[in-house]
């Protein structure tokens, strides 16, 4: 199974982007909670230790965050980096509407400016970017490469992408759990809270058949990127990867 071929709700007639805008739009009131539930709060702990890889620690960066969903790798960002911009993009209103009021809750409306936008058309100039961010989001690409290639045009020669994503754990017997966990329990809990179940079957079946490791880097690599470096978080449950235009 192709990556770009799994959709959440597997519709024929519409397009993987459009079933992942409808899936957020659907889950939105209900995503915070359920990240922090579903990982035991330990997504906050991934999102900082993502950021805290950016080597590029001089002042007045621009920084856009692809994906920001309800911003908070965003919010990570501005609290670790000294940012003078920073942009969230994401593909769904309903998310950015929750983000946006944490903007404005913590008083940094001047800082981070959230986007309706699409990751694999973007409208900002080539080489502007110093830092480019997605977290959980590059999976939901329609077109992975395209997607990623329009991430790179965007930063600046010597500019940091950093990619926070779910991976398949390796080692035994926690592959085995995790995988009973996200095959089975987590749609379970999704029907009950987000009233959306395939949202979080959609879930374990993206994070099965995305390149995750060393696929990803070598993807990575053939787009143009340089100093490809992963690390594996939780066990292989989600993977920072780093990599410099």
């Amino acid at each position: 199974m192709q990556h770009n071929q799994v959709k959440p709700y597997q519709k024929s007639d519409a397009t993987k982007k459009e079933e992942v805008t409808s899936m957020f739009d659907r889950i939105a009131p209900f995503y915070d909670l359920l990240n922090g539930v579903l990982s035991a709060g330990i997504d906050t702990l991934w999102r900082r230790k993502a950021i805290k890889t950016v080597q590029t620690r001089n002042t007045d960066l621009a920084i856009l965050d692809i994906a920001t969903g309800t911003a908070d790798l965003a919010l990570e960002a501005n609290k670790q980096l000294d940012a003078k911009e920073i942009i969230g993009l994401d593909i769904s209103q309903k998310m950015i509407d929750i983000g946006n009021k944490k903007i404005q809750k913590k008083g940094l409306d001047n800082t981070i400016k959230l986007e309706l936008g699409d990751s694999e058309n973007l409208h900002y100039d080539t080489g502007y970017f110093d830092v480019v961010t997605a977290a959980f989001g590059v999976r939901n690409f329609g077109d992975l490469k395209k997607g990623l290639s329009e991430m790179h045009r965007v930063l600046k020669p010597g500019g940091e992408m950093i990619v926070l994503e779910f991976s398949r754990p390796t080692i035994f017997p926690f592959k085995q759990m995790f995988n009973l966990y996200f095959k089975y329990i987590l749609p379970l809990i999704g029907r009950f809270t987000s009233k959306d179940p395939r949202a979080y079957s959609y879930l374990y079946e993206s994070v099965q058949v995305f390149p995750d490791y060393d696929k990803f880097g070598e993807i990575l690599k053939d787009i143009g990127f340089k100093q490809v470096k992963w690390r594996a978080l939780s066990l292989g449950i989600c993977t920072i990867y780093h990599s410099v235009k």
